[in-house]
């Protein structure tokens, strides 16, 4: 077998690349309690209940790389009953946490329409919290398929 010189300095810097980025070939996923913990941070001690926001995306993505979603809460946007803040997370991701949102009375309404990259088949997650101190979430499980087949 003949190797030269060039195949040598391909194969070093190869093996180069390898041991500096660690070769971890596994991909980490969020797990439930690490999204809880984040919904936990979020509401800051008050019960989480349902209601009041409205989560829109579809059941099937056939490309999780473009997921369109929506979030709309019921709110009259006043100074004294408006919302604050909305955190968007999707449970299966590498990091759960997708965006937050923030609202003011001048807002007006609290909507938003967005698209977010998903790993895989997952529950996405709104979470809403009120000027009141009240927190209110939505969740819907989308799934994320490959040219519309599997899941």
């Amino acid at each position: 077998m003949n190797i030269s010189r060039r195949k040598v300095l391909a194969l070093g810097a190869g093996l180069g690349a390898v041991v500096l980025t660690g070769f971890k070939a596994n991909i980490a996923f969020a797990d439930e309690a690490k999204t809880q913990a984040a919904i936990d941070a979020f509401a800051n001690g008050a019960t989480v209940e349902s209601g009041k926001i409205t989560l829109t995306a579809p059941e099937i993505a056939e490309n999780g790389n473009t997921v369109p979603i929506s979030i709309e809460v019921e709110s009259p946007m006043t100074a004294d009953d408006y919302v604050q803040s909305v955190m968007i997370l999707a449970e299966g991701n590498p990091n759960p946490g997708v965006a937050t949102l923030h609202f003011t009375p001048m807002s007006g309404v609290a909507a938003a329409t967005t698209r977010m990259r998903l790993a895989k088949t997952q529950n996405v997650i709104a979470i809403a919290k009120m000027s009141d101190g009240s927190v209110v979430m939505d969740k819907k499980l989308v799934k994320v398929t490959i040219g519309g087949c599997g899941g």
